[in-house]
């Protein structure tokens, strides 16, 4: 059955659904889908904002049957464990964990130049171009004032740019090969995220401590959970904003 609440709050305000696809920063078949497919409910800031838009309450537009225990039930579950500092992480956690990936390989940071030198990881990227899956790196625009706050706020300055430049060179043997793109972004990153298909590790950044004195959640996706999603959703927004580079040097001159 479809959302009727959600189609005729849209028709009251004599909107089309590419007025709202519009307003929400969304593809109009995705609005059509929220309509036509009760189960593919939009996630929560999108619920959120079509909400504000249609001015009607979320639980009005999609009625939630789960309770709130439920719901924290389903993100306790999807914790699978939680690292105080990465530093305490063993390097074959980040690794193994792309060696399963068979549909998404991301790797959202600033530079993660750590992981740049781990000839296991090069290993693998090869592997699984090769194997057609697509991988996505995402790593600082060095020029970026983003990067530039984060270098302050780590105590490092200019280092911070340097280290991502430095990566990007180590990362020079994988540019070109199918499957594997590169794009800088110049976001407030809260989070570096290493994710492949449905589990991921999220290193937090906190203000004056370097990432590998932050936490790391390892995190699984399970049905009914919200936390992995989230992470998730980031994870494309920035990619969809970031610049994609065909080489380690495409970024000079770039701002």
């Amino acid at each position: 059955m479809a959302n009727e609440r959600l189609r005729g709050a849209i028709v009251d305000l004599g909107l089309t659904l590419d007025e709202v696809a519009e307003r929400l920063g969304v593809a109009p078949k995705t609005v059509e889908r929220w309509i036509n497919d009760p189960e593919r409910k939009p996630y929560r800031r999108f619920q959120y904002a079509t909400a504000s838009l249609l001015k009607c309450e979320v639980s009005y537009l999609w009625p939630d049957e789960r309770t709130s225990a439920e719901i924290s039930a389903a993100g306790n579950a999807e914790l699978v464990r939680l690292y105080p500092h990465r530093s305490v992480v063993m390097q074959a956690l980040w690794t193994n964990l792309y060696s399963k990936a068979t549909r998404q390989f991301d790797l959202l940071v600033y530079s993660g130049f750590w992981l740049t030198e781990d000839a296991t990881f090069h290993r693998i990227v090869k592997e699984k171009s090769a194997d057609g899956v697509p991988i996505r790196f995402m790593l600082g625009q060095p020029t970026s004032p983003a990067v530039a706050v984060r270098g302050d706020d780590e105590g490092i300055g200019a280092a911070m740019a340097g280290k991502i430049r430095n990566a990007l060179i180590n990362y020079g043997p994988l540019f070109g090969l199918p499957g594997v793109e590169f794009r800088l972004h110049g976001t407030t990153l809260y989070n570096s995220i290493y994710r492949a298909d449905d589990e991921m590790l999220t290193n937090g950044h906190l203000y004056g401590v370097g990432a590998y004195m932050a936490p790391v959640l390892h995190l699984q996706r399970v049905p009914g959970g919200e936390l992995f999603d989230a992470y998730a959703e980031s994870v494309e927004r920035v990619w969809e904003s970031a610049r994609p580079i065909s080489s380690p040097t495409d970024w000079e001159g770039a701002t």
